[in-house]
């Protein structure tokens, strides 16, 4: 059990994305993508638990034939690959009659090689178990040769494939999604690996074709890259389903405005008494919570908003290089330091003029979450934390 332990948690990960992905393929079935990363991710839970060593050992005794699980693993690999391909041309894009026809091809083309792996080790004699080595052990072995050459040259295409649609997505992307542009990466680097699994099988094969001893590469190298990249792929697709889920923005959101709730809580506990949370509290109820204390701060500060810290941080920010509408965040947010700062001294209100609105002067229009990154992370109001003139 503990040598399969890497690909049993890697076709955990798949399990888990494809579980994550069944509602939408309840509702959207008819949509041919869907259905490729589905059949990719189903594939692939098969692939990585069949492919563990107590698994091959399993097959093996309960079908009675020797290195029976050989041919079962090469067929689902090379099924793993058909599918690779299928998604990145759903992912390419394309005319819709076109794309049929494509995946049609690619269908029958990736299922006839499954047949022919099979019908080769049919014809093939291997009566040796090898649980580990197969591929070297048999490498020169009729038929048997000619099964292995057809499941590496069929997963090298997929993984191939996989790998560049992924950077080529990848870099077209917008930088602001964020977990799509991580996913990409990780099914990248996920093909990265593999590809580099593939590449120390072949060293390790043509080193016995030339009547080397390379085998090490394949029984000790490859395993554990496939098994990390097999790991890599599956969290590739788990990480956009997740982050694209109201949980996770809620979340995203939840930990961005933590500097400012940290800031204000103090002030705001002045005025309010806010409802306590549990720990089985939901992230929405945790995020509602955490704005309200924010906004509760805001307001019991709104007396010492002074708007000439306001100015000279906004022309601090400026000559920073900050554009106008950056500028007046982080004028905002020096603005609201230098609150902080000035009542827990314990000094008195300077009363500022106030907005015809009623909202506090110049916080009105900014995001709670662009205020509280511009408090966490910009010098100039660090400075006006401090008390320093803004700027210095």
């Amino acid at each position: 059990m503990k040598q399969g332990l890497p690909l049993y948690l890697a076709g955990s990960v798949m399990v888990l994305a494809l579980l994550v992905k069944a509602p939408a393929l309840r509702r959207g079935w008819d949509q041919p993508m869907m259905r490729a990363v589905c059949a990719l991710l189903g594939v692939g839970c098969v692939l990585t638990f069949l492919a563990a060593p107590p698994t091959l050992a399993a097959v093996n005794r309960g079908t009675g034939i020797v290195n029976c699980a050989a041919p079962l693993v090469y067929s689902v690999l090379t099924a793993f690959s058909g599918a690779s391909v299928v998604l990145m041309l759903h992912w390419s894009g394309g005319p819709p009659a076109a794309l049929r026809r494509a995946t049609w091809v690619t269908v029958g083309v990736f299922g006839a090689v499954s047949v022919a792996i099979v019908v080769l080790f049919a014809v093939g004699d291997a009566p040796v178990e090898r649980l580990r080595d197969l591929d070297t052990y048999y490498a020169n072995t009729p038929w048997l040769r000619e099964m292995i050459v057809c499941y590496l040259v069929a997963h090298m295409a997929g993984s191939t494939a996989l790998t560049l649609l992924s950077l080529k997505w990848l870099l077209r992307l917008d930088h602001g999604m964020r977990p799509l542009r991580s996913g990409l990466a990780l099914l990248m680097l996920g093909g990265v690996l593999d590809l580099g699994y593939v590449v120390a099988k072949w060293a390790a094969i043509g080193a016995r074709w030339a009547g080397h001893d390379w085998d090490d590469l394949s029984t000790y190298v490859a395993p554990p890259l496939a098994s990390a990249a097999a790991l890599l792929m599956g969290a590739g697709f788990v990480v956009p389903m997740a982050g694209g889920s109201a949980t996770w923005r809620d979340f995203a959101q939840y930990r961005r405005l933590r500097p400012l709730w940290k800031a204000l809580r103090a002030f705001a506990s002045l005025s309010v008494t806010t409802v306590p949370l549990t720990w089985w509290s939901p992230i929405g109820i945790r995020l509602i919570h955490r704005e309200s204390v924010i906004d509760d701060g805001l307001l019991a500060l709104a007396g010492w908003f002074d708007p000439e810290v306001r100015s000279a941080a906004y022309a601090a920010a400026r000559r920073q290089g900050l554009a106008e509408a950056a500028a007046s965040v982080v004028a905002d947010a020096a603005m609201l330091a230098a609150a902080c700062r000035l009542r827990a001294a314990g000094h008195g209100p300077p009363t500022p003029p106030v907005t015809g609105d009623g909202s506090p002067y110049g916080l009105a229009g900014h995001p709670l979450t662009a205020l509280a990154r511009a408090f966490h992370r910009s010098p100039v109001v660090a400075a006006a934390l401090r008390g320093e003139p803004a700027g210095r």
